[in-house]
């Protein structure tokens, strides 16, 4: 009994430095943003950097938590991201920006959710690189279907189709919202740092509530040994799918916020490129870490740009840090290190 508030306590601190972080991080943001401290380029990064944070630690559920590795994260958050233009759209200027922005975003990953149920049912019959060869082509399939969709507004309603512009038959008062391949233009951009940070830190109570849980303990279990768990009657696909989903509602609520921070978007910038990128945050962050994927979105977000001034030899640079990191990381002693100062996820401490 002792052991186990000894851990509870443990994580409960564990959990509070996470909030903490992140509470102390947008203090200091909107004091340099107050004073007129940051450059234009940096104060357009906030709200990016916010998103990414959030697809990080989500990405961390299914990858370090769940130990399944997944290639299409950037899917679920273009469907959040689409269907959350369309609801502020449909939602109309009358409503306040604050409520427009919730609802939207609440919309989007209501979508991105019930994308994932369709995804995950064969999804989760594979293990290891087949799982992760299927979500990449469940987010390229995606990124493609919403390059055929043309969606319109008008004052009878929405409207769809998938040929062109002049099949949706809009009135003259009507508006287009997504145009295939051109995507989202004319979006109200919404998004604050305020919504960023209030995103961030629901995202961290759902993870980390998840993970101290019976059911997160569950999914660790399965990642560690799938038979043994089995054998005491834990249901792989019922935990596993409720990770999945979560993770993927996440995403759907960031890239709704991603989307509202920019005039227009297109389908592209959700590719593999970006599933790729994510999941840089988690590996450099560490493996079930979720400190780190938070340390490691925000810098290497912001990396590029404090490099810009270097233009001929800043993605050399750029390569060289994410190698430098990968091997610091890596080293035994460092492990060590990062133990000793109780630095790494409480929810590895918990598996053992």
């Amino acid at each position: 009994m002792a052991t186990k508030l000894k851990r509870m306590a443990s994580s409960t601190r564990s959990s509070f430095i996470t909030y903490g972080m992140v509470i102390v991080a947008y203090a200091v943001m909107e004091a340099l943003l107050s004073g007129g401290l940051l450059t234009s380029s940096l104060k357009g990064m906030l709200v990016p950097i916010c998103a990414y944070v959030v697809m990080a630690v989500s990405l961390n559920l299914t990858v370090g938590i769940m130990g399944e590795l997944s290639l299409g994260h950037a899917g679920f958050m273009s469907v959040g991201a689409f269907t959350a233009v369309i609801a502020a759209a449909a939602l109309g200027s009358t409503v306040a920006g604050p409520v427009r922005l919730a609802a939207s975003m609440a919309v989007g990953g209501v979508a991105a959710g019930l994308v994932s149920l369709i995804v995950v049912v064969p999804v989760l019959r594979l293990q290891g690189d087949y799982l992760a060869i299927v979500t990449l082509a469940f987010g390229e399939i995606i990124k493609n279907i919403i390059n055929c969709v043309y969606v319109g507004l008008d004052g009878a309603g929405i409207h769809f189709g998938m040929k062109d512009a002049a099949a949706l038959g809009l009135a003259a008062d009507g508006k287009m919202l997504l145009q295939g391949p051109m995507g989202a233009v004319g979006i109200p951009k919404l998004s604050t740092l305020t919504a960023g940070f209030i995103l961030m830190m629901l995202t961290l109570a759902v993870v980390l509530n998840f993970v101290h849980s019976r059911s997160g303990r569950a999914v660790m279990a399965l990642r560690d040994n799938r038979i043994a768990a089995e054998s005491v009657g834990i249901s792989p696909t019922r935990y596993k799918m409720m990770a999945f989903v979560t993770s993927a509602v996440l995403a759907g609520l960031a890239g709704g916020l991603y989307a509202m921070n920019f005039s227009s978007i297109l389908a592209k910038k959700f590719d593999f490129n970006t599933s790729i990128l994510i999941l840089v945050f988690v590996v450099l962050g560490g493996m079930g870490n979720i400190r780190g994927s938070i340390i490691a979105a925000a810098a290497l977000t912001v990396l590029p740009e404090l490099l810009r001034q270097f233009a001929d030899y800043r993605m050399l640079v750029y390569a060289i840090v994410l190698i430098l990191v990968m091997l610091f990381t890596n080293n035994p002693a460092c492990k060590a290190l990062f133990a000793r100062f109780k630095f790494g996820s409480s929810a590895r401490k918990e598996a053992v």
